[in-house]
Formats: C-alpha cells, sequence, structure tokens
C-alpha cells in the first residue's frame, strides 16, 4: 500500500511509545494498554490493513502526551503480530516501513490520528560514505564484544550484504547508549551523519570499557589482597589459638569502639596504627598490656559529645536561687557569667575563681552552675598534688603509666562541655624540681586551652567548651601567673540571719531526710536555731552548724523510739538535754557607761563581734604598754591614736602635763585571742581620750575604723559582718567610717532597722557621738 521509495502524505492511526526509541529495519515489540492505544490497533486492523504511525514520547511520565510532548520524526509500521496478555494488554509484533515527518495531531479520542509525511532518503558523497562505513565496520569486528547487546546478530547480518541506510539503524538498534542517545538517529536522515555519530558513540563506548577494565583490574588487585590477609590472619588466628595466645575477640571489640567514637581523623589514625601493632604483639608481652590500655583510654575520652546548654536565663536564676540564700553579689556576677555564655553560645574569656573560708558553699555554687546550665559536673581536687604528671599525665614509656586528672575528668564526665570544678587550687605543693601549677596555666588560659596535651595521650585535646571553676581558701597562695588568668569572685563568711535562714531552708530538712526522719516529727524553734548558731559555733560557713543538726537528729530519733513519742520539739530550754552547755560566750554591752572603756566591732573568719578597749594612765616614765595579744599592725595604730591625742591634748580639754609623768597602758580582753589590723585606731583614740579628760563613753555606741596622725578616719573592710555583731550584742548605735557610707546597703534591713548608723570624717567626729558631755 505504502511505497518507501516514495513521498506521500496520509493520515492513520497512531500509537504513542514510551520509554524506548525504534528504528526501521530493527525488531520493534511493544506492549500496548492504554485506552486510545489499544483503540488505534483496533481501527488500524479494521479499516487500515494494519498500518498504523509509532509515536515516541519526549517524557514517559506522561500519560496522555500532547503534540509538543511528541518527537517530530515517527515509524510507519504494520501489525504484524497480536497476542493478548492474561491483563488485558497486547503483545504486538510490529514491521517498521519508513521514517515519517508527523505534521498534526488531528484527534486524540477514541484514538490518536496523525497527519505524517513520508521521509525518503537523498543522495549524498559517497565516497565519504565509503570511507565512513568502512571505518564503522572495522571498529564493529574489533570491539563487537562489548559494544553490543547481541554483538552475533549485527556480524551476521554484515556479512549477509546490506545497505548503509539498513547498517546504520541495525548497529544503532544494538548498540549499548541510552534511549534519549538513540534519538538522533531516528531524527537524522543523512546516512553519513548517521555513521559519524556510530563512530563517536563506539569510540565512547571503548572509553568508557577502558575505564571500566581499570576498574575491574584495581578492583581484583585489592579483592586478591584482602583475600590474602584473611588467609593469612586466619592462619595465624588458628596458630595462637593452637598456642593459647588469641588476641581475635579483643581487636573485634577494640576496632567496633574506635568506630563508634567521635575521635577526629588524626587521632583516629594513630588508633588503628596501634590496634594494627597490638594485633601482632603477644597476649602474654607486657606490651601488649599497654597499648590496650591505651586504646581503651583514647575510646572513652568524649573527643566530641556533648550535652545542650540551658537557653532561658530565667530558668538558670530560679535554679541559683533555690539551692542557696543569700550571696547576692555572688550569684549577680555568676548569672552575668551565664547571660554572656548563653548569648554567645562560647565559654567566657575569664575563668571563675570562687575564694572564701572553709563552708561557706563554694563547691556546692559551683554544683549550682552546672544544673542551672544543664550540664554535666565533674570535680578534682588539687590539696597536695606536687608533680606535674598529675595535670598533664605520664608518658607511656614508665609503668603503670596514665592520663592526667584532667584528661581522668573528661573521661568522668563521659562529655565535653561539663563544668570542671578544680578544687583547692590553693593547696599546690611545688619545689624546684615540680611545679604543677605551670601545668594548669595551659588548663585555664582560654587562648591556649583548645590544644592541650597530655603526655599519656599524645594528642591535643580540645578544652575550650569545658566551663572551669577553681575554688581556693587563700587567694595568696596562688601563684600570680595562674591568679591572672581566673576573675576572682569571693565568697565572704556566713552572718548569722544567713545562716538562720539556710538551717530552715536547707540543713535542718537535709539531715531530717538523711536519718530517715518524717519532717513533722522533729520541730526546731526559731530562737532554737538561733542558739545554736551563737552557742555553739563558730566559723565562716555552715559545716559545724549541718553536724549539730545532725547530732540533734540521731538524739531525737532515739528519743522517739525509747520513749514511744509522736514528735520532739527543740527550744532554747531544752537545747542543752542535745548539745551540752553553751561553747562560746557573746560579748555583751557593759552594765554601765564607764571611762576608758570603748566598745568596738571586729571581723574574724567567723564572723563579726565585739571587743572591748580599756585604757588606764598611772605615774610612770612617759612610756605606753599594750596587752591583749595585739599584732603589729594594731600596735602601730595604738601609737598613731596616742601621737593624735598628744598632739590635740589642749583642744581635747587634756592636761598636756599627764604625758609627761604619767605611762599609758591599753587592754584589749580575751587574751588568748589574736588580734591585728588597723580598724581598731578611732577605738583606742576614743579611750585615750576618754580615760585622760576623764569623760564617758556612752555605752550603747560601737565604733570601727583607722585613724591618721592627723586625725582623719579611714574606711574599713567587713562592714557587714561588724554591724550584725553590733545588733546581737545590744548596741544602739555604730559609727563608722565615711569612706564606707557606700556599704551600708549591704548590712541586712532587719540590722538596719535597729541600729543608727553615724558616719564620722575625723576623730572629732567619733567622740562627739561617743562621749558624754
Amino acid at each position: 500500500m505504502y511505497d518507501a521509495t516514495k513521498i506521500f502524505n496520509d493520515r492513520l492511526p497512531a500509537v504513542p511509545v514510551r520509554g524506548v526509541i525504534f528504528l526501521p529495519n530493527s525488531d520493534v515489540r511493544v506492549e500496548v494498554g492504554r485506552d486510545f492505544s489499544k483503540n488505534a490497533v483496533f481501527e488500524s486492523e479494521t479499516n487500515r490493513d494494519g498500518y498504523v504511525v509509532l509515536l515516541f514520547q519526549q517524557n514517559p511520565e506522561i500519560i496522555e502526551p500532547e503534540f509538543n510532548d511528541l518527537i517530530e520524526v515517527g515509524l510507519l509500521a504494520r501489525i504484524s503480530v497480536k497476542i493478548k496478555l492474561p491483563n488485558g494488554n497486547f503483545k504486538i509484533k510490529f514491521e517498521p516501513i519508513t521514517r515519517v515527518q508527523i505534521n498534526d495531531l488531528i484527534t486524540k479520542d477514541p484514538f490518536y490520528l496523525i497527519d505524517f509525511t513520508s521521509i525518503v532518503l537523498r543522495p549524498e558523497n559517497l565516497d565519504e560514505e565509503q570511507v565512513l562505513l568502512k571505518m564503522v565496520t572495522k571498529e564493529i569486528v574489533e570491539n563487537a564484544a562489548y559494544l553490543f547487546r547481541d554483538s552475533k546478530k549485527v556480524l551476521d547480518s554484515m556479512q549477509g550484504g546490506i545497505t548503509s541506510d539498513k547498517l546504520c539503524d541495525m548497529i544503532a538498534s544494538e548498540l549499548r547508549i541510552s534511549e534519549n542517545e538513540r534519538v538522533k538517529y531516528l531524527t537524522t536522515i543523512s546516512i553519513n551523519t548517521r555513521l559519524q555519530y556510530l563512530l563517536e558513540d563506539i569510540e565512547k563506548e571503548k572509553q568508557l570499557q577502558s575505564i571500566e577494565s581499570k576498574i575491574n583490574e584495581s578492583v581484583r588487585k585489592s579483592a586478591d589482597q584482602n583475600q590474602k590477609e584473611y588467609y593469612l590472619r586466619e592462619k595465624m588466628r588458628a596458630i595462637q589459638e593452637e598456642l593459647g595466645d588469641s588476641k581475635q575477640d579483643d581487636v573485634t571489640k577494640l576496632m567496633e569502639g574506635i568506630e563508634k567514637s567521635d575521635m577526629p581523623k588524626e587521632v583516629k589514625e594513630k588508633a588503628l596504627k596501634e590496634l594494627k601493632r597490638y594485633e601482632y604483639l603477644s597476649a602474654n608481652s607486657s606490651e601488649s598490656n599497654v597499648v590496650r590500655t591505651y586504646l581503651e583510654t583514647l575510646i572513652s575520652i568524649p573527643w566530641q559529645k556533648t550535652t545542650t546548654d540551658e537557653k532561658d536565663i530565667n530558668v538558670a536564676i530560679d535554679k541559683l536561687e533555690q539551692a542557696h540564700y543569700g550571696l547576692e553579689k555572688v550569684k549577680e556576677r555568676i548569672i552575668e557569667y551565664l547571660s554572656v555564655k548563653m548569648l554567645t553560645g562560647k565559654n567566657p574569656q575569664t575563668i571563675l575563681c570562687l575564694y572564701g573560708p572553709p563552708g561557706v558553699g563554694k563547691t556546692s555554687l559551683a554544683k549550682s552552675i552546672a544544673n542551672a546550665l544543664n550540664r554535666k559536673f565533674v570535680k578534682t581536687s588539687l590539696g597536695g598534688v606536687r608533680d606535674e604528671a598529675e595535670i598533664r599525665g605520664h608518658r607511656r614509656t614508665y609503668v603503670g603509666a596514665l592520663p592526667g586528672r584532667i584528661i581522668n575528668g573528661m573521661i568522668k564526665a563521659e562529655v565535653s562541655n561539663p563544668v570542671f570544678l578544680i578544687d583547692e587550687i590553693d593547696k599546690l605543693t611545688y619545689d624546684d624540681r615540680n611545679d604543677p601549677s605551670s601545668a594548669l596555666l595551659e588548663v585555664l588560659d582560654p587562648e591556649q586551652n583548645q590544644f592541650f596535651s597530655d603526655h599519656y595521650v599524645e594528642e591535643n585535646y580540645d578544652l575550650s567548651k569545658v566551663m572551669f571553676i577553681a575554688t581556693a581558701n587563700y587567694l595568696e597562695n596562688v601563684p600570680a601567673p595562674l591568679r591572672d588568668r581566673m576573675e576572682i569572685i569571693e565568697l565572704s563568711s556566713y552572718t548569722e540571719i544567713e545562716k538562720f535562714h539556710i538551717s530552715k531552708r536547707f540543713l535542718i530538712n537535709k539531715q531530717v531526710d538523711s536519718h530517715g526522719l518524717d519532717r513533722d516529727k522533729l520541730i526546731f524553734t526559731d530562737d532554737a536555731i538561733r542558739s545554736i548558731i551563737k552557742d555553739y559555733t563558730r566559723e565562716a560557713g555552715v559545716r559545724q552548724l549541718e553536724r549539730l543538726f545532725g547530732s540533734i537528729v540521731r538524739k531525737v530519733i532515739k528519743e522517739i523510739l525509747v520513749n514511744k513519742l509522736d514528735k520532739v520539739t527543740i527550744e532554747v530550754s531544752n537545747l542543752g538535754n542535745y548539745l551540752g552547755k553553751p561553747i562560746f560566750h557573746n560579748n555583751q554591752i557593759q552594765k554601765e557607761d564607764m571611762v576608758g572603756v570603748v566598745t568596738g566591732l571586729a571581723y574574724t573568719v567567723a564572723g563579726g563581734d565585739t571587743l572591748d578597749v580599756e585604757a588606764t594612765y598611772y605615774e610612770g616614765k612617759t612610756s605606753m604598754v599594750s596587752t591583749g595579744n595585739l599584732g603589729n599592725v594594731m600596735k602601730e595604730s595604738a601609737m598613731a591614736a596616742l601621737s593624735y591625742v598628744r598632739t590635740n591634748a589642749g583642744r581635747l580639754g587634756i592636761d598636756p602635763q599627764l604625758f609627761e609623768k604619767s605611762d599609758i597602758h591599753i587592754h584589749v580582753p580575751e587574751g588568748a585571742i589574736p588580734k591585728d589590723g588597723p580598724s581598731a585606731g578611732v577605738t583606742i583614740a576614743t579611750a585615750l581620750v576618754s580615760v585622760l579628760s576623764n569623760r564617758k563613753v556612752d555605752r550603747f555606741t560601737g565604733m570601727t575604723g583607722e585613724i591618721t596622725l592627723k586625725g582623719r578616719v579611714l574606711p574599713i573592710g567587713g562592714l557587714k559582718e561588724k554591724a550584725i555583731a553590733a545588733a546581737r550584742s545590744g548596741l544602739k548605735q555604730i559609727i563608722i567610717p565615711r569612706g564606707n557610707e557606700k556599704d551600708v546597703d549591704d548590712i541586712p534591713k532587719e540590722v538596719r532597722d535597729v541600729l543608727k548608723i553615724d558616719f564620722a570624717e575625723t576623730i572629732d567626729d567619733v567622740l562627739n557621738y561617743a562621749l558624754k558631755s
């Protein structure tokens, strides 16, 4: 019906084909399943003598393609064989006739109807065709084995003698290329151009085959090497098992540990190298145990694992408030520190050092910081450490070598960003040969600690994510270079008021709970708690106080069990039954105003206290005697006070002749207790003026301040503790230096409410307030 050698135009039903490209002169088998394709086949068989046009979709995903979705060249074909499949589709064999140009899509319903024009070959340069054909034939003969899907079919066809057009179509159909690359053979009419395409694709396939051959050869060699190593390892394992010297299970476990760990690349390479060395060492050799311990240490170190920090500063504030009473300035500084940490996501450049007397809560405060940040807490104590290797570790050449305290602490923490407490940093011991504080310089310096080197690990470890906190009791014992790397936060001793609230909120409940007693079975009155604090303890912190509560709880438990009591109330009246007689005596005010007796205010490690300064004179040789176990600074203050009084004797109402014929004696009671410091200067001066001018001193007035030769009153420290001691002793008025006016806000409100606070710039101000007319 159709002559492929002539140009003709017609309309026929069409079957769109997707995912595959067919060419003339090739075997075409298609499974037809879409309804419009089935309708086209039915129409072709019924009315068109089996002729159809095969269309090729550009995108195989499209179910109902439009005209623009089709390749512009199709195939005119005739149905040869049709078989119905169990799923209702048809398997059809087509006989391709010629290429056709698709002009238009007439309709899609009920089947695709196409307007097309046949494509006829045009004469070309025959010499060029012969050369190209010869080149293609040569390549096919040499490389047919890997160029075609069915190389035998191609070679047989070539020997049978076919035209260049048919040869191009047949070779392109069998060539191992993608369907997208095969499209050009369908749409290209020129035989010479198609032959050139064949040469290009054959050359490309040869290059790919060459690369594949190299890869296969490399894989084969690697497989042979692996097979060889496997054989040798299995043989060695069998020998070791026979000798009772097998370590295969250990090696496997260590390998798993190395792979699962988060080691940096260079550390992992070293670990694998050591593992290979360990594998070949005898299990009975000491070196084997050294290497195994080293590998286990590397695996257990948290190289990159971290915890997630708390992001809400208010949560951190609440946690600190719940865990600690008082310490307002300290908590404020810590909150500032944590705020910077939360804002930047990095540790601040300063290392905190909590400094203060024992028992004031330095360690518990560090734990609270860890809790506030949701970080793990780890602690190491440096008390008595005298060797740098304690910090940096010992080299593996030594028998029994282990990492230093820093790396051990990180292993215990199991994360690389804990809160790390370095306790008792002032207790380091050093001599001419050992200085462990120098090793700490690298640890506590934010500019260096990201490259911390432990002698045992032998690899750099990043400590920059660790929040270090140090504690010390005596700052003067911390070496200056180490102190320079830390921000010092002082925790002063607790006041009696703070101890009272700490006892009610924390200590009593802690002891009751730890001893298994119900809280409602033991009641402490407020006066009993205050009496325990004042009469049974003298300490800066609350450790002894907590021990006393523990002692009372144990006695109460015994009493409840023996006497079958429901509950016990601890009052001042029965406190002696549990703790015995009061241990300490608190100074009280004098019963009457006296001449030459002045109440001073003192600061001790255990808090504030009052002390009486007594002065008298008698006939003698113009010398001054000071007694009461006074230190050098306090003696110098007494000399300064005496010089001022002698210089201003006339103005102060004192007979100057008294100094020429009298000895002066200054005494501070409780001589067994050492006393020192400059703050008793105004107290001594007032006592001297009182006794030499025979004027009484107001017994309800206490004072503190350093005196100069010109009579100026200089600021002092420990004002809060001194004011609390004054209120406890029954004083109604205290005189303090004008320079301490800024510190008055530190005094608890309940103390300020019962004390009248006067400020003095000169000793004259003090005398006006303290001496009776």
